[in-house]
């Protein structure tokens, strides 16, 4: 180890001293930028060492540095350039006002890009006619309200299977259960029956998430995706991600092959749902492209799919539980409300909209606990001013959710968790951000998040099952919520919840 961090440090003086003269040439020649303000940096490095060295989660960071350098400020990451914006109006600025402009990505690391095939997805495609290709598909034929109506079985199936799995947990562990881990599941089960269109049991189901837990966390960022000239030292890293892209193909491919050879031969699989997103790409049609998607593009699409719309819905499940418990009046009321429009009948995705309270529930959490700190990372197709300052192309845009939801300007009492906001506190909030930007924990403007509506649907209908179905108490009796949080693949709490549930039956 010791070996390891001298190379390392031998390696950083060494791209240290090599680059100044470059870097420190081209910014004699080049017209000084007027960037937003930020802490000042090292040579090359800039603030790198400064975010490492901390010992704090990067949004802890960040969070602490915007009472001294304002809602919009600059942090120099290695050769990155990060502009991380924390105001609604300068949000609505840029991805509203300047939409067209601000609606690109930057580069990847290399890394990333074997694992997106080079930018083939919904979230990462560069502005231009792919991502238009890509996200009009997915949008128009796998997410639109009429698509999303036939998988109402599999939802329906899906919340069984939760509500059986609570109660076996809560049988065999004097009724205490982990609250992410089975709502994770229930959600990956949905969105798996919508992906392939075939039946899987659940060892099978297991392995395919285990597999997507690990490309994610081998998507982790690295030292050298801010500092390349130090690729050569992390050999071993990338190898080890070429080795779980492979595993990743060769996991998703035959579930792929076995879809395909159902819609080639009608009734050869008796499990085979009448339709899947996976339908719509084997012969999908991209702009300036002759040929479908290979194999390898159909697993990053799909993978995207699953990824996008698992971590994000149940870690809202998770948040939601834990204010049920922290203030069981608003559960008692939530419980009351579903019981006066369904009675004795199962909570159905229909009775969600006839619910004001849960709605307002739903709005409340993604306000005070949106799934990320960050949005997807935006960045400009040309040279372009934001509230007076530059921003040059390839910079990361970054749009920290907390400033705008937790902003005293637009909310009464932000820290507090009230879903009467929304109903007898006369406050609002448009989610897409079409009226006016409050908040926006699915992004706003022209790369919002295509599975918007199908994550409303699924976590009202998670939350409204599981009230109905079960009270939740804290575990053990009478322990205080920990509302402490950490940043896994999305913002989780800081100690896993865990909770008592006693059936309402």
């Amino acid at each position: 180890m010791a070996s390891f961090s001298s190379t390392i440090f031998t390696a950083l003086i060494f791209t240290t001293l090599s680059s100044a003269f470059f870097f420190l040439f081209r910014r004699l020649k080049s017209t000084p930028l007027n960037l937003p303000p930020g802490p000042p940096g090292w040579p090359i490095v800039g603030n790198l060492l400064q975010v490492a060295g901390s010992g704090k989660p990067f949004f802890q960071y960040v969070r602490e540095l915007l009472p001294k350098y304002g809602p919009i400020l600059t942090l120099k990451m290695g050769t990155r350039t990060m502009i991380i914006l924390s105001q609604a109006d300068l949000v609505h600025e840029a991805l509203i006002q300047k939409g067209q402009v601000f609606a690109t990505r930057p580069a990847e690391n290399p890394t990333r890009g074997v694992f997106s095939c080079n930018k083939f997805t919904v979230n990462a495609a560069l502005y231009g006619p792919v991502w238009r290709s890509l996200r009009r598909n997915m949008v128009q034929n796998a997410l639109s309200a009429s698509k999303l109506k036939t998988f109402r079985n599999v939802r329906m199936t899906a919340m069984d299977k939760l509500v059986d799995r609570l109660k076996m947990e809560a049988e065999v562990q004097n009724g205490v259960v982990s609250v992410l881990k089975n709502a994770r599941f229930a959600v990956f089960c949905i969105l798996i029956s919508m992906c392939f269109g075939v039946e899987m049991d659940e060892k099978t189901i297991e392995k395919i998430d285990e597999m997507m837990k690990t490309v994610l966390i081998t998507l982790d960022p690295r030292l050298d995706d801010y500092l390349p000239l130090l690729r050569p030292f992390f050999s071993k890293q990338r190898k080890r991600a070429m080795e779980v892209r492979e595993q990743q193909i060769a996991t998703l491919v035959p579930y792929i092959e076995r879809r395909r050879l159902a819609i080639e031969r009608p009734g050869s699989d008796p499990s085979a749902s009448e339709f899947s997103y996976l339908d719509t790409l084997f012969d999908l049609t991209v702009e300036g492209r002759e040929d479908p998607p290979t194999d390898a593009e159909i697993v990053t699409l799909c993978s995207e799919f699953l990824n996008g719309g698992t971590d994000t819905t149940a870690t809202a499940v998770e948040w939601a539980i834990a204010r049920f418990i922290e203030n069981p009046r608003i559960q008692t009321r939530l419980y009351d409300e579903i019981r006066s429009v369904v009675g004795e009948r199962k909570v159905d995705e229909k009775d969600v909209e006839k619910m004001p309270y849960l709605n307002a529930v739903v709005k409340e959490l993604l306000r005070r606990h949106p799934p990320t700190y960050f949005s997807l990372t935006h960045s400009v197709t040309e040279p372009a001013k934001l509230a007076g300052y530059d921003i040059p192309t390839g910079t990361n845009v970054e749009i920290y959710l907390p400033g705008i939801g937790e902003d005293p300007k637009l909310w009464n009492n932000p820290d507090v968790f009230d879903p009467d906001r929304f109903l007898t506190g006369g406050e609002s909030a448009d989610i897409t951000g079409v009226t006016g930007v409050k908040m926006i924990p699915f992004g706003v403007g022209r790369r919002i998040c295509p599975g918007l509506s199908m994550a409303m649907v699924h976590v009202s209908l998670m939350i409204a099952r599981m009230v109905q179905e079960f009270e939740w108490r804290s575990s053990p009796e009478n322990m205080k919520v920990d509302f402490g949080e950490k940043l896994e693949f999305t913002v989780v709490m800081k100690t896993s919840l865990r909770a008592t549930i006693k059936s309402r039956v």
